[in-house]
């Protein structure tokens, strides 16, 4: 049923947020240009947290800072008591070197903007917000850590929106882990070095391997590798060689079997050469995204209200794919991840020149658009519960929840 409380429809709470967050846009657009002044890197965001929050505190609303075990997190919640729950989430970390490489401050800011817009409605909000300032998207997983702590517990809904060279309903996002191999051998004066044991040399042959497995990979999978360590001097042969790597695959039972077959390059490696390694895994693992078909559609037809054109998936050049923490948030509540056209199409991630863009006359437009869209998405959710019976069941059927 298309209502809000005290006989306003959806149209008019949606039209009502979009003018609030016009209000604002002067303000906003402020904090998202401060924010890409001062990019800080995950779990070091202290001023662009509390930036975030004291917005939300001097808009009269309850704000946790630090929240959820993390220093850099922060949490507010509001409306009313016992309704569905729409969670909002912003992230505000940066890239080493790269500043706002991924336009994080346009999720940030378009996240306090679709809050805000939806507490200026007041006693006529239809339900709760819970907006979540999360941590280290960039490297960290600071969402799963929330997550495990409890942030979107009791969430019927969770969103966010993310910056691109186009309008997007969802975008590729897929399983990510990491590891790193640590080689042990046996030092050795380089012109003696029958009398050592070459962990770099452990390393490399790895590394040669990851490489000829890599031709045998589906076009979906990715392997990432770097040498973090080779050795001190070339006259010594290198006692202990460091290697990091990144796996992507597009569900996590591919990875898993992905992650096999890489840590037998591994110790491949080390059988050659004589070696010892240790596979160390780090604990926080990105999912692939579970976006609710549903929800997605409502966003799309918010935002094109806004004037918005959408690209199809299918449009997509083939391989383009990213991993983000949010993925294990949408095996966890019904979640979308909509991409919003912030910079010129072509301009890939994690460069400067997105860096640059995301701070723009365009960049600023397409934060305002995202804030509007999201609150707006939030009002049908909250409105509409024929809404939420299908977001929930689309749920259920593409995770295999319980009903």
């Amino acid at each position: 049923m298309d209502r809000g409380s005290g006989g306003n429809t959806a149209a008019v709470l949606k039209a009502r947020v979009c003018a609030a967050i016009d209000a604002l846009a002067d303000e906003l657009v402020e904090v998202s240009l401060e924010l890409h002044r001062n990019p800080e890197v995950a779990f070091q965001e202290v001023r662009s947290s509390r930036l975030l929050a004291g917005r939300v505190s001097a808009a009269g609303l309850p704000v946790d800072i630090p929240a959820f075990g993390l220093a850099t997190a922060f949490a507010s919640e509001f409306g009313r008591d016992g309704a569905p729950v729409v969670g909002i989430v912003a992230e505000y970390d940066a890239l080493p070197g790269l500043g706002h490489g991924c336009g994080h401050n346009v999720i940030g800011t378009s996240a306090l903007g679709a809050a805000l817009g939806l507490a200026a409605l007041g006693d006529d909000l239809p339900g709760r917000v819970r907006l979540l300032g999360t941590p280290a998207e960039e490297g960290g997983g600071g969402k799963v850590l929330m997550a495990a702590a409890g942030a979107f517990d009791g969430l019927d809904a969770v969103m966010m929106v993310h910056p691109a060279d186009r309008n997007l309903p969802s975008f590729p996002l897929i399983a990510n882990a990491r590891l790193r191999a640590v080689y042990t051998g046996t030092p050795a004066h380089a012109a003696m070095p029958e009398t050592g044991v070459n962990a770099l040399d452990a390393l490399v042959t790895a590394y040669v391997a990851i490489a000829a497995l890599r031709q045998q990979l589906p076009g979906s999978h990715r392997v990432h590798a770097i040498i973090r360590e080779g050795g001190e001097a070339t006259n010594i042969i290198p006692a202990r060689a460091v290697g990091e790597f990144g796996l992507r695959a597009p569900r996590q039972a591919e990875l898993q079997v992905l992650r096999s077959r890489v840590e037998a390059c591994l110790r491949a490696g080390a059988a050659a050469a004589g070696a010892e390694v240790t596979i160390e895994h780090d604990p926080v693992a990105y999912h692939d995204l579970v976006a609710n078909a549903p929800l997605a559609r409502a966003f799309r037809a918010n935002a094109e209200a806004l004037g918005r054109r959408f690209d199809d998936l299918a449009a997509l050049p083939a391989g383009l794919a990213a991993s983000t923490d949010f993925g294990n948030v949408s095996h966890r509540v019904p979640a979308i991840h909509p991409m919003i056209a912030t910079v010129p199409p072509g301009t890939p991630f994690h460069t400067p020149a997105f860096a640059e863009h995301a701070g723009s006359p365009e960049g600023m437009r397409a934060m305002l658009d995202g804030a509007k869209a999201m609150a707006m998405t939030a009002v049908d959710f909250l409105c509409d519960a024929a809404l939420r019976r299908e977001a929930a069941r689309d749920f259920r059927h593409a995770t295999g929840a319980a009903a």
